[in-house]
């Protein structure tokens, strides 16, 4: 099964969060935001997790925020599901 891409914007609730989007050096990072589509791996994809059997959903990545807030060097987080068992699986690759 593959979930159609949904992009997300980040929408600060507090201005403690406010301060703490954004990078001093990269102005791409942090917008990676999403559900569904193809995850944009930092390393590549041998690290797609599998469950019964299968290669896992690929559900939602979840990039860097800010520079206090960083995932390694501008890494991201990615979350899987089998939609079989209800299994789900996830990790942080960086560059």
């Amino acid at each position: 099964m593959k979930i159609p891409e949904i992009k997300l914007i980040a929408r600060p609730v507090s201005n403690e969060a406010k301060q703490a989007i954004g990078f001093k050096y990269n102005d791409e990072a942090g917008l990676g935001h999403k559900i569904g589509g193809h995850p944009d791996f930092v390393q590549g994809e041998d690290d797609w997790p599998k469950c019964c059997g299968e290669k896992m959903t690929f559900y939602a990545q979840v990039d860097s925020v800010g520079d206090d807030y960083t995932l390694g060097d501008c890494g991201m987080v990615y979350v899987f599901v089998c939609f079989g068992c209800f299994n789900s699986s996830s990790l942080v690759q960086s560059h």
